[in-house]
């Protein structure tokens, strides 16, 4: 494993894309438009990178509807794309320390979890999706002796993808793996805080056999280039993760222009609830720590809110606060560091505005609170719990999206699900217990997309991930994501007799 002073190194010579990918080839914006990327946890200039606006985009989409009508990539054999898919994901891991310095450079993630989980979670993403294509079978309807009627999945054509900067080259796999899988084209905009993994990836396609035309990647602004993609009149589809505010005026877009799909994931203020049978509080604690502070708190379906039932509180939240000590921030290319640097300085400063607001609130601060500074960066913040928090704060309605946790104390099962509940999203829930009765009861009674029973935030590529309310709607991962990216076609037969 390398040290700190090894990926330090190979920072210092790591290439930083700073154009679009459009057609197959770099290019600038044709207004020199450019944005600044900012390591967050230096403050120094990492790149200025092309910033895309509408007539980028219009190049985009163009390209990627012209390559498929041509049918170069839609109309090939699914074990030719198999195969391409495959030899993607291979090269994804052959740039294993690249594409892992990338979005830990642009983003602050400790460098060991883009390395042990990002990149090749989003390689086994493709290699997933590449092997499911030769084992996928349509449909024979039951009709009368002389007919016949098949259902078919075919592509919609041009899709638009709109990821986060939380997991850059994560996010961007759940969405092109699947999209390309089912034989469309592409048009992608990852983050303005973190455009480096998605355009790198855009190469690799090239290199693994991808057409051109078949992916492109327009790095912008989201009020210029992701507006633009969202109003485009031949834009078939759009996937979007991000906030639930954004989130919505993709569905105005869609509206104003051409109906276009959108499918939706967005904000969560996921529950935890630990109840008293819980056998393993230890474990409970662990996971409920690693649930909230795991990249740094920056996560859609995080446990923000802990629901303790109230006779085992005071001794759970002491193994808590013992667990926190442990996800202390440092330098994200140091691997003993275990969280790294919040995004920018504009998002720290709204979690601290959070941390401040609780305590304003009548929350009380059991442990961290502080924002710290390293290598002339302030975007540092310790994990951080609240207790005694209420169900009318600020803290237990709103997304941080950072290292935050609030704590509340429950009864009964019955209060417990009603608090869980108690909420505009339904992205993800956490339930710990040993009575298999009360795992099975609750879990279906939780409002959530998903419920891990006796861990937190359970996930694979095999299972559909998303929620309802304002978490939005449709899922990414498993078989069920080609339902966004498809559309059943019914061909009747009339046979003469």
């Amino acid at each position: 494993m390398k040290n700190c002073n090894e990926w330090t190194t190979l920072a210092q010579q790591q290439r930083l894309i700073d154009s679009a990918f459009i057609d197959g080839e770099a290019c600038q914006a044709r207004s020199g438009a450019r944005f600044d990327v900012i390591n967050p946890a230096t403050g120094k200039l990492l790149a200025q990178v092309a910033a895309c606006g509408q007539v980028e985009v219009d190049q985009a989409v163009h390209s990627a509807r012209q390559a498929f009508e041509q049918g170069s990539w839609a109309k090939r054999a699914p074990t030719e794309r198999k195969a391409v898919l495959l030899r993607l994901a291979q090269l994804m891991l052959e740039h294993r320390d690249e594409l892992a310095l990338l979005d830990s450079l642009s983003m602050g993630k400790p460098v060991m979890d883009a390395w042990n989980i990002d990149v090749p979670g989003a390689a086994h993403v493709f290699a997933w999706y590449g092997e499911s294509l030769d084992k996928l079978y349509d449909q024979v309807a039951p009709t009368a002796s002389n007919a016949l009627a098949t259902i078919t999945r075919v592509p919609l054509g041009v899709i638009g993808a709109v990821v986060p900067w939380n997991f850059p080259l994560d996010m961007a796999a759940w969405k092109l793996a699947p999209a390309l899988a089912a034989g469309n084209s592409v048009v992608l905009k990852p983050a303005e805080q973190s455009p480096f993994s998605a355009l790198r990836l855009a190469e690799l396609a090239i290199e693994a056999g991808i057409p051109r035309g078949v992916l492109n990647v327009v790095p912008g602004l989201g009020e210029e280039a992701g507006r633009a993609l969202g109003l485009h009149m031949d834009v078939d589809a759009l996937a979007f993760t991000g906030s639930t505010e954004v989130g919505k005026y993709f569905m105005q877009y869609a509206a104003q222009s051409n109906l276009k799909q959108v499918w939706l994931e967005c904000g969560g203020k996921s529950p935890n609830l630990v109840f008293a049978d819980c056998q393993d509080l230890d474990l409970a604690a662990e996971k409920a720590a690693f649930g909230i502070f795991f990249n740094q708190g920056e996560v859609c379906s995080a446990n923000s809110r802990l629901l303790v039932q109230r006779s085992i509180a005071d001794a759970f939240i002491a193994r808590l606060i013992d667990k926190a000590r442990q996800w202390q921030p440092g330098n994200p290319l140091n691997p003993a560091s275990r969280a790294g640097a919040i995004v920018d300085s504009r998002q720290a400063q709204r979690i601290m505005h959070y941390i401040e607001q609780a305590q304003a609130e009548g929350a009380q601060l059991v442990c961290g609170g502080r924002q710290l500074s390293f290598d002339g960066s302030s975007n540092f913040i310790e994990p951080t719990i609240f207790t005694g928090v209420t169900a009318e704060m600020t803290l237990a309605r709103e997304e941080v999206f950072g290292p935050v946790l609030a704590v509340s104390v429950f009864d009964d099962e019955d209060q417990a699900v009603a608090m869980a509940n108690d909420h505009i999203y339904g992205l993800a829930a956490s339930l710990w217990t040993d009575d298999l009765n009360r795992a099975h009861r609750v879990a279906r009674r939780l409002n959530a997309g998903t419920v891990s029973v006796n861990t937190v935030d359970a996930l694979d590529v095999t299972v559909p991930f998303g929620g309802g309310k304002q978490s939005g709607f449709g899922r990414d991962l498993s078989l069920h994501s080609f339902d966004k990216y498809t559309q059943l076609k019914t061909t009747w037969i009339q046979l003469r007799g």
